[in-house]
């Protein structure tokens, strides 16, 4: 035997039913609180200190990232020692 309910309500209608706490006012503070603090940690980044966080030894960090890259695909295509290009 199989029995259908169908029901029509909002979720404030849901809530209040189930006793379930109304949490909105909580939940606009922190996406509020959220978006300020990304707001101030990119208020502070610029182009030359991400790419100096990014790649902190300078262009010489880029290259050692190229060759551990070539080595990981040279060992998962099975190949050689894949750094020597």
């Amino acid at each position: 035997m199989k029995i259908s309910i169908d029901i029509e309500c909002t979720p404030e209608e849901a809530r209040t039913f189930l006793g379930l706490p109304d949490v909105r006012g909580m939940q606009e503070a922190l996406a509020t609180a959220a978006q300020e603090r990304m707001r101030d940690g990119l208020k502070d980044m610029d182009s030359e200190s991400l790419l100096r966080l990014w790649f902190p030894a300078g262009l010489e960090g880029l290259g050692e990232l190229q060759k551990q890259f070539w080595t990981a695909m040279a060992k998962a295509s099975g190949g050689g020692s894949g750094g020597e290009r």
